[in-house]
């Protein structure tokens, strides 16, 4: 048994092969000081330039996103806003000249004209804006093919009024419903995607997803240059490496750079939203309201009796409100505008008192003269300024948002790509001291 163990043979010793493969290879430079400093420098460059890079298109998406609100978005809610008061307004002229009977006045005519060219004109301005397939689109669609059915209805009606037949206020009465049901509807259709789209701008101009991943890369980069010199200074003996503390500094730039120009724009976003987009959908829809309050009162007259609006506008006067939180920066002109809303709506009740008195020849003049018309006009004229106002704050809040922005797509990487390079620079000096 003892000369069976003897020529047994003794196991075969494993073989081991040699470390090798990346992973084994950087646990390899850790091993020693040459190797801590290559380690450090590629860890240094990457971050540098993943930094640069990120700073760019960062940057970049800002600025495209701010431009993208000031050149799509805010264009299509004006023009949105455009067609809905066109055709508001559309509605409440048919009405006014289809109430002086025969031959309508020249001004009326003209006013109606001007509000479906500008309607039709908007309408093209808005389908350039919009993507095909979009719902925004199916409305301008939709909008287009019902305001030549309107303007056929309603000079129908005007047809039928010049000779003196009763049918044209049955016409006039469906173009106003369907100016009313269809075709206003489908603009606050229009008007709600602006808004979406303007929303949806300020969202991408703020590029928070970039932002965020540039504040990790700033930390990140940061804490690895002030760690690095540590080391250094406790490996070296040496108080400062000049090209990192360069480079620091040049990263410490970027970063105020950086911090100047994104709180610059979140600061004239926030402006261009409360200042310009909200109060201007604030005032549209004001606007719109008393056009609709004006549209009522000449319908109830054209039907005489036999279609009473004056409900709708008893609804319409209490829901305005020249108070909205939504309009700032304009209270003057909202101080005037309602009290020449209460100006107005005194005009209206004296119509309303001569038509239910049995003066309706005296309500018709009155509705249609020069009294009434001077108190809506100077209602719809101060809301117009309003308008005006406001859109000229959100053009000027946008264009100082997007400033300095074009400029950090360019200096982002140019100063990370210097601060690789003194890095480089740095830690190449240390590791040629152990050649």
């Amino acid at each position: 048994m003892t000369t069976a163990l003897a020529q047994r043979t003794p196991p075969a010793a494993r073989y081991t092969p040699p470390a090798s493969g990346v992973l084994s290879r950087v646990g390899n430079l850790r091993q020693h000081s040459p190797g801590r400093l290559q380690l450090i420098l590629a860890a240094l460059l990457a971050l540098g330039l993943l930094t640069g890079l990120v700073a760019g298109l960062t940057a970049h998406s800002a600025s495209a996103g701010t431009t993208r609100l000031a050149d799509r978005a805010q264009p299509l809610l004006v023009e949105a806003e455009t067609i809905y008061s066109a055709l508001a307004d559309a509605d409440t002229t048919a009405a006014q000249a289809f109430l002086a009977g025969g031959l309508e006045p020249v001004e009326l005519t003209r006013r109606y004209d001007d509000d479906l060219a500008r309607a039709a004109t908007a309408l093209t301005d808005a389908a350039r804006l919009v993507p095909a397939g979009d719902d925004a689109a199916t409305s301008v669609e939709a909008l287009a093919t019902g305001l030549a059915k309107y303007s056929a209805l309603v000079a129908t009606a005007r047809a039928n009024n010049r000779q003196g037949l009763p049918i044209g206020a049955s016409y006039l009465s469906t173009a106003s419903q369907l100016n009313r049901d269809t075709l206003q509807p489908q603009a606050q259709a229009l008007f709600r995607s602006a808004g979406d789209e303007v929303d949806a701008g300020y969202d991408a101009a703020r590029s928070s997803w970039w932002l965020m991943l540039l504040v990790v890369l700033f930390v990140a980069l940061g804490v690895a240059l002030f760690w690095s010199q540590i080391y250094l200074s406790r490996s070296t003996r040496r108080t400062f490496n000049v090209p990192l503390v360069a480079a620091t500094g040049l990263i410490g730039l970027l970063i105020l750079t950086t911090a100047v120009l994104f709180t610059n724009q979140r600061s004239h976003l926030s402006g261009a939203d409360r200042e310009g987009s909200g109060p201007v959908a604030a005032l549209a829809e004001m606007r719109i309201m008393v056009l609709g309050e004006r549209a009522d009162e000449a319908l109830t007259l054209a039907a005489r009796g036999g279609s009473d609006k004056e409900a709708d506008f008893d609804r319409t006067a209490g829901a305005l409100d020249f108070g909205d939180d939504r309009v700032v920066g304009v209270p003057g002109l909202m101080i005037r505008a309602e009290e020449q809303h209460t100006a107005y709506v005194a005009v209206h009740d004296k119509v309303r008192a001569l038509d239910e008195g049995g003066d309706y020849d005296g309500a018709v003049k009155l509705a249609v003269g020069t009294e009434a018309g001077q108190a809506f006009g100077d209602l719809t004229g101060t809301l117009d300024e309003a308008i005006t106002d406001r859109k000229a704050a959100f053009t000027t809040q946008i264009e100082d948002a997007g400033s300095g922005l074009d400029l950090l797509t360019v200096l982002g990487p140019l100063l990370a790509l210097a601060a690789c390079a003194l890095a480089a620079i740095g830690i190449r000096a240390r590791l040629e001291e152990y050649r």
